[in-house]
């Protein structure tokens, strides 16, 4: 299971950094991304991992937002700097492996002033 946490209120400008914690190891791990879905909205994809540590990132967040995982804590996280309100949404980790495809709660980010 996965459980993100990290989420709040913050200004514009303001930064955050999400969590994504794992309760074990997952074995063939092809993807680890984080996704985010704003009222009204379709889920998007905010950024990924794949594989061996190759990064892709929307282009809405590029320069901004930087992925990043931590092996021995079995934990993604989602570094967001000069954050704006249209960044407000749920986000959501993700991880992708041969057997499983497994999703967070979520957590709820509003970037308001």
């Amino acid at each position: 299971q996965l459980q993100a946490s990290g989420g709040g209120l913050v200004q514009p400008g303001g930064s955050l950094r999400l969590s994504c914690a794992a309760s074990g190891s997952i074995v063939g791990v092809i993807t680890r991304s984080w996704y985010r879905q704003a009222p009204g909205k379709q889920r998007e994809l905010v950024a990924r991992i794949i594989g061996g540590g190759t990064t892709n990132y929307a282009d809405s967040v590029k320069g901004r937002f930087t992925i990043s995982r931590d092996n021995a804590k079995n934990t993604l996280y989602l570094q967001m700097n000069s954050l704006k309100p249209e960044d407000s949404a749920i986000y959501y980790c993700n991880v992708i492996s041969r057997l499983r495809n497994l999703w967070g709660l979520g957590t709820q980010v509003t970037v308001s002033s």
